[in-house]
């Protein structure tokens, strides 16, 4: 599978930094004191959550081994060292 041309990944940092551009220049409106709905989860949002319901718990799992081999490594370097 070929990589993207150098023109195409231009093409796509443009429109991102054009959207971001969008979205931080809209001046606020007035504020209002109805409550405001819930913003809905898109689809793909929920898509991608449940298609990736085991990352967080690897993380985790990860996070302790480290911590337990960085843990020993001290323990090591202060009874050797």
């Amino acid at each position: 599978m070929p990589k993207k041309s150098r023109r195409a990944k231009a093409k796509h940092r443009a429109a991102v930094a054009k959207a971001v551009q969008d979205r931080y220049s809209q001046q606020p409106g007035p504020l209002s004191s109805e409550i405001q709905p819930a913003p809905r989860v898109s689809s793909k949002t929920q898509d991608l959550a449940s298609r990736y319901h085991y990352i967080v718990p690897e993380l985790k799992r990860i996070g302790i081994v480290a911590g337990s081999i960085i843990l020993v490594l001290v323990i090591l370097s202060f009874i050797l060292g």
